[in-house]
Formats: C-alpha cells, sequence, structure tokens
C-alpha cells in the first residue's frame, strides 16, 4: 500500500513538471507551421490509490477462492471420513447382532440340552437297575415254581378224584350222596 502512494506521489509530480515547462512543440505558431499531426490522447495511467484497491481486491478474492478451495477440500476429506465411521460403525453393529443371535441360538440349545440331562436323570432314578430286575425275576420264579407245584398237586388230586369216581361207577350197587 505505502508503494502505491508513493507511486501515485511521484506521478502527480511528474505531471505538475511537465505542465510548468513550455515547450516549442506547444507553442500556437510552431504548431501552425510544423503540422506534425494529430496526437493520439493517451490512457490516463491507472492512480495509485485506484490500483491499490484493485490490487487489494484481485489479492482477496484470489486468497478467498484459495482458502475455499482448501476449505471444500478439507470438507470432503472430512466427510469422507465421516462415511467410512459410520460403515464401519454398521458394520460393528451389524456383526454384534449376529453374535447376540448366535448366542441366543446357543443359550437356548444348552437350556434344551439340560432339560433333556433333567429328564434323563430323572428317568435313570425311576427306573430299575440290573440288580432290581435280577431279584425281580427270582421272585417271579419261585412263584412260578410254586404255582407249578401247586397246579400238579391239584392235578393229582383231581386225578385221584377221577379213579374214585372210576371205581364207584364199576360198582352198581353203591350210591353217591353228595
Amino acid at each position: 500500500m505505502a508503494s502505491a502512494l508513493r507511486l501515485a506521489y511521484t506521478a502527480r509530480i511528474v505531471a505538475t513538471r511537465a505542465s510548468s515547462r513550455r515547450l516549442l512543440s506547444n507553442s500556437a505558431i510552431l504548431r501552425e507551421e510544423a503540422n506534425l499531426g494529430t496526437v493520439q490522447a493517451q490512457k490516463k495511467p491507472i492512480g495509485g490509490i485506484r490500483g491499490g484497491i484493485i490490487g487489494f481486491l484481485f489479492g482477496f478474492s484470489l486468497a478467498s477462492s484459495y482458502a475455499a478451495y482448501h476449505l471444500l477440500d478439507e470438507y470432503q476429506k472430512a466427510s469422507a471420513a465421516l462415511q467410512a465411521s459410520v460403515e464401519e460403525l454398521k458394520l460393528s453393529t451389524e456383526k454384534a447382532s449376529i453374535s447376540t443371535l448366535m448366542l441366543e441360538l446357543v443359550s437356548a440349545h444348552v437350556r434344551r440340552i439340560e432339560a433333556v440331562e433333567k429328564d434323563l436323570k430323572a428317568l435313570g432314578e425311576a427306573s430299575a437297575s440290573k440288580d432290581d430286575i435280577s431279584r425281580v425275576r427270582a421272585e417271579v420264579k419261585k412263584l412260578y415254581d410254586g404255582l407249578h407245584v401247586e397246579f400238579l398237586d391239584l392235578r393229582a388230586h383231581v386225578w385221584g378224584i377221577q379213579q374214585d369216581l372210576h371205581k364207584l361207577s364199576k360198582r352198581e350197587a353203591t350210591e353217591v350222596r353228595i
């Protein structure tokens, strides 16, 4: 900014000195005699203040656009990182829910196995052992043998009654009274 002000000051001094000198080409007599042609109007140089403001605005807009570009780039990077984090969280949540489901399935199977083991233990306590079966078998065999002996005794008794009846029927004059 200070250099722009110096430039404007120097341009003003040069313009003042040029107007204070009177050149021969500027005098009315010489101008009529020496028809050198028309002089084209020179463009006014941009003043120091005007140039400083334009430079400042150009620099500011350039810096603003550069900052906006970097800000947008940082925003995109942060957005991509956030999206990746969300995806990772989603995957871990799905893994946790799958693990929870598997744990529930396993615990259900464990409960079923425990129920079957409990039923098996109850049946084991209620069922007879080999010793019990052997003992009952021996008792049944004794009962059967006893019944068989009684049957044979009864058969012998009935046979005896038949023999007696047969003897009585051979006698003609005997009466049977019951």
